[in-house]
């Protein structure tokens, strides 16, 4: 083994891309701001003064479509790597449709909230809502980039550029879009069982 091929070897190191090295690094940093406010949320409930309320049935029909749409993400991945191309756009289209059906029920239980007297701020505010507001919010806020990657994606198989030699847009697409529907997994359980 000459010097050279020990370098390259060196160079190579985990063998990602660094795209993907950079969505990994993302993910991490909203887990950790999560992971601050549900964190937050827990310290805040135990000081008293929170105020009790039943969440929107609403949420849960929003956490199946967000489960469906990662499946359907999922087969468009799976038919990427098949060359599958038809099938690509057709389940990245069904993963944005039901995307948007997500956060139109999201808009929908915010809608709930206040019909039950729940607010985000005010003078009629409890904490208890609020932090409510903040973690549906800002999933939502991250949602809607996930939309954008996938429309970005969609754009890029409509010019048959994902192809099974061709999977890093959409793998990370995939693999952030999953997180996505996890971590809203993860929240709503979280929300079901502490409030």
């Amino acid at each position: 083994m000459n010097p050279s091929e020990t370098l390259s070897e060196k160079e190579v190191g985990l063998g990602w891309h660094p795209k993907r090295v950079l969505l990994i690094l993302l993910i991490f940093s909203i887990v950790m701001m999560f992971a601050a406010f549900t964190s937050g949320y827990i310290v805040r409930r135990d000081e008293g003064n929170w105020r009790e309320f039943d969440l929107p049935g609403s949420l849960l029909i929003n956490s199946i479509l967000i489960a469906l749409s990662s499946a359907s993400m999922q087969w468009a991945y799976f038919s990427a790597r098949k060359d599958e191309i038809s099938r690509v756009k057709t389940g990245l289209i069904i993963t944005l449709v039901l995307g948007l059906a997500f956060l139109v029920g999201q808009y929908h239980s915010f809608g709930d909230l206040v019909a039950g007297n729940t607010y985000f701020g005010g003078a009629d505010a409890n904490p208890s809502g609020s932090f409510v507001y903040v973690l549906m919010g800002v999933h939502a806020f991250h949602l809607v980039t996930g939309l954008i990657f996938l429309a970005v994606v969609l754009k890029r198989t409509l010019n048959y550029q994902v192809h099974s030699r061709a999977l890093l847009s959409i793998g990370n697409a995939t693999l952030y879009w999953h997180f996505l529907g996890g971590l809203w997994l993860y929240l709503y359980l979280f929300l079901l069982l502490n409030h």
